[in-house]
């Protein structure tokens, strides 16, 4: 990395933009910002997870490649043209979602966001990734996306949601299902 941040404030966002990768600026409210912004708040929740001292060693290890594949992401949408998230990417995702998922018991109700701390992290980050999976699918109606990256998103919070539930089960928690109707004195 040749540039260092030596000063943190910099006043050029002063006026309601921000610069690019490639010097360009462009509006904060944009939709390629709130796309990387979004994607920022999504890898700020998977460090919520990663926290917990006690997440199983395969997954602290997924999710801490994610991050730095979450950096990745932000900056091919900072910087027009860069391709960083490739099929290969994609793919590892899939086969990811596929070996956590294989041990857990098939799902035949909806689960609700809790369960243990760090499974209801869990669950809140894959919610903003979702957020994220729909700025950048709004970016994309302006200007040209990468669909591996559209794709990356999607199976990402496929995985929090598995991984949600392997740390309810592995806290001793059980999952909570979603019953309709619930009457508030059950």
């Amino acid at each position: 990395m040749a540039n260092r941040l030596t000063k943190i404030y910099t006043r050029s966002g002063d006026q309601g933009t921000t610069g690019l990768a490639n010097g360009d600026r462009v509006a904060k409210s944009s939709a390629r910002i709130e796309a990387f912004g979004t994607i920022d708040e999504t890898n700020s929740a998977i460090g919520l997870v990663l926290s917990d001292s006690d997440l199983p060693p395969a997954v602290r290890s997924n999710l801490s490649r994610i991050q730095d594949e979450l950096f990745d992401l932000g900056a091919e949408l900072a910087l027009p043209g860069h391709l960083a998230i490739t099929p290969e990417r994609v793919a590892r995702l899939e086969s990811d979602l596929d070996s956590f998922n294989a041990d857990l018991p098939p799902l035949k109700d909806f689960v609700l966001p809790a369960g243990s701390p760090a499974a209801a992290a869990c669950h809140l980050a894959r919610a903003i990734c979702r957020r994220a999976e729909r700025c950048a699918w709004t970016f994309a109606e302006e200007a040209e996306v990468n669909p591996e990256l559209l794709k990356y998103l999607n199976r990402l919070s496929d995985l929090l949601f598995v991984i949600a539930r392997i740390l309810a089960r592995q806290a001793g928690a059980s999952e909570v299902l979603w019953s309709s109707g619930r009457n508030a004195a059950d």
